[in-house]
């Protein structure tokens, strides 16, 4: 029901913007996140956004470099990620939640494929 896309490489400080595309069902109704899974570490929260678009959430370590928002046909979801570091490498999922801005994993319904992010240094 989610398809994520825009993962690549990229040098560190530079920016990338991942979509994610929902059924158009669970995408009007739905709150969105991101999370990101490093090799050998746990899946964490990255950032999400409630089903209207009015409220956003993210964690300490993306806040003021990543900005997740709702595209027109409430089915997407983007995750704009600017001065990217080599700590931002992982794989990339995107999620719907029926709660309002959830931020652990558990209250998630729906999980996309991962997209691959390498920032190299």
């Amino acid at each position: 029901q989610l398809q994520a896309s825009g993962g690549g490489l990229v040098q560190a400080g530079g920016s990338l913007r991942l979509s994610c595309a929902a059924s158009e069902r669970t995408g009007s109704t739905y709150a969105m996140g991101w999370f990101r899974q490093a090799p050998g570490k746990e899946r964490e929260f990255v950032a999400a956004v409630s089903w209207s678009g009015d409220s956003t959430y993210y964690a300490d370590s993306v806040k003021g470099r990543f900005t997740i928002s709702r595209g027109s046909a409430r089915n997407t979801v983007d995750l704009q990620m600017n001065s990217l570091k080599p700590e931002d490498t992982a794989v990339y999922y995107c999620a719907a939640s029926i709660m309002r801005v959830p931020t652990h994993r558990g209250l998630y319904d729906y999980w996309g494929q991962g997209t691959q992010v390498t920032v190299s240094s």
